[in-house]
C-alpha cells in the first residue's frame, strides 16, 4: 500500500510528517503525524479535558506539554530526577499529576506548567497516578505494592492500601468515583471502595502479570491487559470476565477506551496498536508504524484522535486521525 500525505501543513521541527503502516481488511490506514523531541521511551500520554494540549512523560526523566491541534512544543519540565511513569490532567483541567522512579509524586498547575506541591511517602517508583471524579482526592501506586489516596488540597496523605503482593502498574477511578481499580504484577485486579479503602474484589485469570486497565465510561466494564499477550474485558457488577481478546505477541502495555464506550485501544510489545470492538470482542483492525513497543496510549476527548507512545527505541509520540476512519470502525 502506497503511504499517503498527511494533510496538516508542517509546522515546527517536532512536528514530522509519517504514515500508518498496513491495517486490517482493505480499509485505508488513518492519517498520523509524529511528534519528536524526547530522548527516551514515551511511558505516558494524556489529553487535557477540553482536548486542546496533551501530556507526555518519559525515561528521559522529563513532562512535555503540546499544542494537540498544531503539534507544536508548549513547555517542557525537567523537575522530576527518574523516569517519569505517569502524567494525568485533573478532571476540570487546571492541574497535571506525576509519578516517577524519584519515588515522588507531583502535583502541578496544568496553564503554566509549575509544581505546586511534592507528596512523599512511597517507598520505591511511582507508577501510576489518578485523580478521583471529583478531583479531591489523588491515587497513586508503585512498585512498593501500595495504594496511597491523597488529598489533592492539602497534598496529606489519607490512606495507604495494601493487598498485592508485587508491583501496582496502574491504578484508576470508576467514573462514579465509588470504586477503584489496580492492576499489579501478581496477576490481579483489585477492586477497593474508593470512600473506605475496603477491597472489594480481586479479578483473576490472567497468566502473566498484569500492565494496565481501565474503566469503560458507563463504569459497567473493565479492561485490563497483560504479560501474557492478552486483553481481558470484565464485567464490573458480576466480577465475570466476558471477553479475552487474543492476537497480539508479546506484553500488552496500554489499555483504553474510547470516550464512546464502543473501542478497546490496546499497545503491545509487538509494535502495534489494536482497536476492538468492545461489545463483541471483535478485533476491528490493527495500527502499526512505531518501530519500539508501545509503551502508553489515550485517546482524545471528541474520540477522534489517539496519542501513542514509544518505547524499546522508539522515542516518537504519534497521533492518529480516527475521524476519518469512523465509518470503518464502526462497520459491523
Amino acid at each position: 500500500m502506497h503511504p499517503r500525505t498527511v494533510t496538516a501543513p508542517l509546522l515546527t521541527a517536532a512536528w514530522v510528517v509519517g504514515f500508518a503502516g498496513p491495517s486490517v481488511g482493505s480499509d485505508p490506514a488513518p492519517d498520523v503525524r509524529i511528534l519528536e523531541g524526547h530522548g527516551g521511551s514515551v511511558l505516558s500520554v494524556a489529553f487535557s479535558p477540553d482536548g486542546k494540549s496533551l501530556a507526555t512523560g518519559s525515561r528521559d526523566e522529563t513532562i512535555k506539554l503540546w499544542d494537540a491541534r498544531t503539534g507544536e512544543l508548549s513547555h517542557t519540565s525537567r523537575d522530576h530526577t527518574a523516569d517519569v511513569y505517569a502524567v494525568v490532567f485533573s478532571p476540570r483541567g487546571d492541574l497535571m499529576a506525576s509519578g516517577a522512579g524519584d519515588r515522588t509524586v507531583r502535583l502541578w498547575d496544568a496553564r503554566t506548567g509549575r509544581v505546586i506541591r511534592i507528596l512523599r511517602g512511597h517507598d520505591d517508583i511511582v507508577r501510576s497516578v489518578a485523580f478521583s471524579p471529583d478531583q479531591r482526592t489523588l491515587a497513586s501506586t508503585g512498585v512498593d505494592a501500595t495504594l496511597r489516596l491523597w488529598d489533592v488540597g492539602t497534598g496529606r496523605l489519607g490512606r495507604t492500601l495494601r493487598g498485592h503482593t508485587q508491583r501496582v502498574k496502574t491504578v484508576v477511578y470508576a467514573p462514579d468515583g465509588r470504586t477503584l481499580a489496580t492492576a499489579s504484577s501478581d496477576r490481579t485486579v483489585r477492586l477497593w471502595d474508593a470512600a473506605t479503602g475496603e477491597p472489594r474484589a480481586v479479578l483473576a485469570g490472567h497468566t502473566g502479570g498484569l500492565e494496565a486497565a481501565a474503566f469503560s465510561p458507563d463504569g459497567t466494564l473493565l479492561a485490563s491487559s497483560s504479560e501474557d499477550g492478552t486483553v481481558r474485558l470484565w464485567d464490573v457488577a458480576t466480577r465475570s470476565a466476558r471477553h479475552t481478546l487474543e492476537g497480539h505477541h508479546g506484553e500488552v502495555d496500554s489499555v483504553a477506551f474510547s470516550p464512546d464506550g464502543r473501542t478497546v485501544a490496546s499497545g503491545c510489545k509487538d509494535r502495534s496498536i489494536r482497536l476492538w470492538d468492545a461489545r463483541s470482542g471483535r478485533l476491528r483492525r490493527t495500527l502499526t508504524g512505531h518501530t519500539g513497543r508501545v509503551e502508553s496510549l489515550a485517546f482524545s476527548p471528541d474520540g477522534r484522535v489517539l496519542a501513542t507512545g514509544g518505547g524499546g527505541g522508539d522515542t516518537s509520540v504519534r497521533l492518529w486521525d480516527l475521524g476519518g476512519a469512523r465509518g470503518a470502525l464502526d462497520r459491523p
